[in-house]
């Protein structure tokens, strides 16, 4: 039974949705929102976590794309948002899509410009997080780097 008005494709938040997806699902594909995110969403907005989004009219689409963008205007807990206290701003925000990759490119030449332990790593092209770096992280730029051997060692067992 398909209603009339079935959208294969619904723009929500700058993203296409698959129409025959449940909204849960569905939400999960717009960068920047997780299970828990896009369930809460649904149960803020009063939307049926299992309703195909193909089937949802305009008036519901509109209610989800403005949750997304402003999920605080819903009273959503603060803990759920991806940037809580900005760096500029000390604001507690939820960034989605494009906005994301934005701001993290910003934050990366914030850490690189004040000569931070990490901006310095991202300038070498090192780990960051203090990962291990004797085995790992050996490529260079796509070229895989093996072990100098020193000048009087035979190749073989030892």
């Amino acid at each position: 039974m398909e209603n009339k008005e079935f959208r294969y494709i619904v723009r929500i938040a700058n993203t296409d949705l698959n129409g025959n997806k449940k909204v849960v699902d569905a939400l999960r594909n717009i960068r920047g929102i997780s299970f828990m995110f896009s369930n809460m969403i649904c149960s803020l907005t009063g939307i049926k976590k299992k309703s195909i989004v193909g089937n949802l009219n305009d008036s519901e689409i509109s209610k989800l794309d403005e949750a997304i963008r402003n999920p605080e205007k819903l009273n959503a807990p603060s803990w759920m948002f991806n940037r809580r206290k900005d760096y500029e701003t000390n604001e507690n925000k939820h960034l989605t899509a494009t906005d994301i990759k934005f701001v993290q490119e910003n934050d990366i030449k914030t850490l690189k410009k004040i000569k931070s332990y990490k901006g310095v790593r991202h300038i070498l092209g090192l780990p960051v997080r203090g990962q291990r770096t004797k085995s790992n992280f050996r490529k260079n730029k796509g070229k895989v780097l093996g072990v100098k051997r020193k000048a009087g060692a035979k190749p073989g067992k030892t």
